[in-house]
């Protein structure tokens, strides 16, 4: 699946933000993100994991926690200047590989174990990430876990709705795929999913 040219324009988007301002959503500092990082590693099944993807990384923030519990992570993003922060927050993690790169263009052939699927979603429209969420899916080992979270506020740079972007999920991993949601916590201002494929 490709989109180039909105890709080379959310890509540019993104990219003068974070030149802009290194921590355009503050992820390093804000407590709703510690918590939200907090709340996320809690709903992980599993005290161990193989093999973790984490795409739109950011500044690498959940990155580094994710490199705890995970023999080796996959970490992207979009835009390379986030690439540079994650790099120097992951520095001491020898098993964390990050990249610069669209996941609406490319899809890491996985296997994978661990998805965090975090605060991304509503930058796509419903068919792309209908199609990104089956592809992603595809590349979970038996037993792997999807783990969605998302913001519930509006933004003008969001295309869908947090609690849309859960539902197409919801349809797409549940109804057509056969994952089963096994958690569903939806704290003030986000809401955190976790499907396994059995």
């Amino acid at each position: 699946m490709s989109h180039p040219d909105a890709s080379a324009t959310a890509g540019d988007a993104f990219e003068a933000r974070y030149r802009s301002t290194p921590d355009p959503w503050n992820f390093a500092t804000s407590p709703y993100e510690r918590l939200r990082y907090r709340e996320t590693l809690e709903a992980l099944s599993r005290s161990r994991y193989r093999s973790g993807f984490e795409p739109g990384c950011s500044v690498g923030e959940l990155t580094a926690e994710l490199a705890l519990r995970c023999d080796r992570v996959l970490a992207t993003d979009i835009a390379p200047s986030a690439i540079d922060r994650a790099r120097i927050r992951c520095a001491q993690a020898s098993n964390v590989l990050l990249a610069c790169a669209d996941l609406s263009s490319e899809i890491p052939k996985g296997p994978f174990d661990l998805i965090i699927f975090s605060e991304i979603g509503y930058y796509f429209t419903r068919d792309v990430l209908a199609a990104l969420a089956s592809d992603l899916a595809r590349t979970l080992d038996e037993g792997g876990e999807f783990v969605a979270v998302h913001w519930l506020g509006h933004s003008q740079d969001h295309v869908l709705h947090g609690d849309v972007v859960h539902q197409v999920l919801e349809q797409i991993l549940e109804a057509a795929l056969g994952l089963e949601r096994v958690k569903a916590h939806r704290a003030p201002g986000y809401r955190i999913d976790t499907w396994v494929r059995r």
